[in-house]
C-alpha cells in the first residue's frame, strides 16, 4: 500500500505523465505525415474486426521497402492471422489482435549470394537487427496511416527476443535467421493511450562530446514510468515486469549467443576459458 507521501508522489508523477505532449513547431502542426508519426501509440486492446488483405499487404510492402545497409535487406517477415498463429503456437494471438508479423533479422538469405561480413558475426548480426528494426518501424507507421494500431512484443506470449530459441524451433528457422520482435496489428478499441514518459530532447541529444544526463531528469522519468505502469496494471508493478524479464534473460542470452556466433564458436570459447 502507498503511504501518504508515496500517494502524493504517485499522483504528481501520473499528472506529469498525462500532460506529456509531442513538441511540434507551430509551422508544422498541420503536417499529416508528421502527425501520424508523433501520434503513434502502442495499443493492447483491439476491436473484433478483420484487417482486409490489401491493407495487410500494404503493411508488408512498407516493410519490404524500408532502407537497409548497402540495400542488403537482411530481414524476413513471418505473417500470421489469428487462426494460423493459434495453429502454429497453440495459443491465441496476444491481445486478441487479428494479425501479426514476426520480424526476423535474416543473414541466411544474403549468404546465398555472397558473404557480406566474413569473419565478423557481431557486425553482421548488428546490421541485420538494425535493418529489420527499420522495416518494423516502417510497418508500424504504415499501420497508423491506414487507421490501424499496433504494439511491438519482445516477451508477451513468447513472441519476441526473449524467446528467440522457442521461435526458432516453432518457425523452423535456419542458422542466420533470428527473431527480433512480433508486431500485432488491429483496429484500436477505446481511446488513444496517453504518450508514455519520454525523456526531453536535451537529455538525449548533444552537439559535440557526449553529455551526461541530469540524474534528477532520470529520477523523474523513472517515477513517471512506475506511476504509468501502476495505473495501467493495478495488480502489478514495473518492478514485477522487470523481474519477469530478468527470469528469462539467462536462457535468452544463451540462445542468442548460439544463434549469432554458432555452437562451434561457443564451444571453442568455453574450452579456452577452461584452459
Amino acid at each position: 500500500m502507498l503511504g501518504r507521501i508515496g500517494a502524493v508522489a504517485f499522483v504528481r508523477s501520473l499528472w506529469r505523465l498525462l500532460r506529456g505532449r509531442p513538441r511540434v513547431p507551430p509551422s508544422l502542426k498541420d503536417n499529416q505525415t508528421l502527425r501520424v508519426i508523433l501520434d503513434r501509440r502502442s495499443v493492447r486492446r483491439f476491436l473484433r474486426k478483420e484487417i482486409l488483405e490489401d491493407v495487410f499487404a500494404a503493411l508488408l510492402e512498407a516493410g519490404r521497402l524500408a532502407p537497409s545497409t548497402v540495400n542488403l535487406q537482411t530481414w524476413s517477415f513471418a505473417a500470421f492471422t489469428a487462426a494460423s498463429w493459434q495453429e502454429r503456437f497453440g495459443s491465441p494471438l496476444p491481445f486478441d489482435a487479428p494479425r501479426a508479423v514476426v520480424v526476423l533479422a535474416d543473414t541466411h538469405r544474403v549468404r546465398q549470394a555472397f558473404e557480406a561480413f566474413p569473419q565478423s558475426p557481431l557486425v553482421e548480426h548488428t546490421v541485420a537487427v538494425m535493418n529489420a528494426s527499420l522495416a518494423a518501424m516502417n510497418m508500424t507507421v504504415a499501420a497508423e496511416a491506414l487507421g490501424l494500431s499496433s504494439v511491438m512484443l519482445s516477451e508477451t506470449g513468447r513472441s519476441g527476443l526473449l524467446d528467440a530459441g522457442h521461435l526458432k524451433e516453432r518457425l523452423a528457422l535456419p542458422d542466420g535467421v533470428i527473431p527480433i520482435m512480433t508486431i500485432v496489428f488491429g483496429y484500436p478499441r477505446g481511446g488513444r493511450p496517453p504518450m508514455p514518459p519520454k525523456l526531453p530532447l536535451e537529455a538525449i541529444c548533444f552537439d559535440g562530446a557526449y553529455r551526461e544526463t541530469d540524474p534528477a531528469v532520470m529520477k523523474d522519468w523513472l517515477a513517471q514510468m512506475k506511476a504509468g505502469y501502476k495505473a495501467s496494471h493495478p495488480l502489478s508493478s514495473l518492478q514485477a515486469q522487470l523481474e519477469q524479464y530478468a527470469s528469462k534473460i539467462g536462457a535468452a542470452e544463451a540462445d542468442l549467443q548460439a544463434m549469432v556466433f554458432g555452437e562451434s564458436a561457443l564451444s571453442s570459447v568455453t574450452l579456452d576459458e577452461q584452459e
